[in-house]
């Protein structure tokens, strides 16, 4: 069958399910657009299910449309991708903000290289694609209007909300266990869209396609640590208040 038919039919879909995943007429207009065939093969292209690829868990497309419509880019938006993956995502952007608008991150190489390769097949090669950790974001090309974060963490990262805007908005899952959609205006206010299923986010030294990850001991080690130093003086016991 004609792709264009299966996108057409795939978005008809995500708008009339009853949860009415696509709302927006630009998510509409940029997902029956963007041949998302070039990026994941013609199998499993209009299926609404996840899968891996490359160690990485490529979204559904109804997921996908969740976190877009949170975004809310507005025409000529600048905006950061933070863990490109195959690079479907930053494609439905790039039609809908222009592509020089987009830049992608991922820390794992050849998911760099995959995103890179499908965009261009697409025609998004304008999309910036760069090999980076996600929690320090893409502060070269900073500030961002739109920032959208493809994996997990506790909390929002400090580097990503600096590089927004004032009036700029991250979109990320936030916590690890039980994670929630969440909409991080630049001042740190959340707000909360339902509960998802991300993988964590990854740093540098943690591989995509390992089987454990060290993601959560890192963390419990992170917010120790910020928990001592915020202790008062004359809890430290390393304090030698003789000297």
């Amino acid at each position: 069958m004609d792709p264009a038919v299966l996108r057409d039919d795939m978005v008809d879909s995500l708008q009339h399910d009853s949860k009415g995943v696509v709302r927006s007429a630009w998510l509409s207009t940029a997902m029956r657009a963007v041949p998302r065939e070039a990026f994941v093969g013609e199998q499993q292209a209009y299926s609404d299910r996840p899968f891996e690829r490359l160690g990485t868990r490529v979204l559904s497309p109804s997921t996908a449309g969740r976190v877009l419509e949170a975004l809310s880019p507005e025409e000529d938006d600048d905006v950061l991708v933070v863990g490109a993956g195959v690079g479907y995502t930053a494609a439905v952007l790039a039609e809908h903000v222009g592509a020089a608008n987009v830049q992608a991150i991922d820390i794992t190489r050849r998911l760099v290289a995959e995103a890179r390769q499908n965009l261009a097949q697409a025609g998004y090669d304008a999309v910036l694609v760069d090999r980076r950790d996600g929690a320090d974001g893409l502060p070269e090309y900073a500030p961002y209007d739109r920032i959208l974060l493809e994996a997990a963490a506790i909390d929002p990262p400090r580097a990503l909300l600096r590089q927004l805007t004032d009036d700029g908005r991250l979109v990320m899952p936030l916590g690890t266990g039980e994670q929630s959609l969440a909409v991080v205006d630049a001042d740190g206010s959340v707000e909360r869209h339902g509960t998802v299923a991300f993988q964590p986010m990854l740093v540098e030294g943690e591989q995509a396609d390992t089987v454990e990850r060290n993601r959560t001991h890192r963390e419990d080690r992170e917010h120790a640590r910020r928990a001592a130093q915020s202790r008062a003086g004359w809890e430290q016991e390393w304090i030698d208040w003789d000297g």
